[in-house]
């Protein structure tokens, strides 16, 4: 299993509305290939990263057609563009 790590800044006003429309991308984030589990997280100022668990080194492509569309469905809830994601191997996945 890999992890895709993406930072991105968000704009603080726009938290609530960003909440929501993330809801609304949820069919098509978990869709994407190998998906596995998929967790975004901010703090106040904005800041937040994208924590996607993914099956395969293969499927984390970041210039995927369809990784592009949802970020740019996501993009008027953003500071700036979201950085290059990086692709990590998972050692552990654990939970209680």
């Amino acid at each position: 299993m890999f992890a895709r790590i993406t930072q991105f800044r968000m704009k603080p006003e726009e938290m609530d509305a960003a909440t929501s429309k993330i809801e609304e991308l949820k069919p098509r984030i978990l869709a994407l290939p190998g998906m596995q589990h998929f967790i975004q997280v901010v703090n106040e100022d904005g800041n937040g990263y994208v924590i996607s668990l993914i099956d395969s080194e293969a499927v984390s492509n970041p210039g995927d057609e369809q990784i592009k569309e949802i970020w740019s469905s996501f993009s008027q809830y953003l500071a700036a563009p979201p950085e290059a994601p990086m692709t990590y191997r998972v050692i552990t996945d654990w939970e209680k």
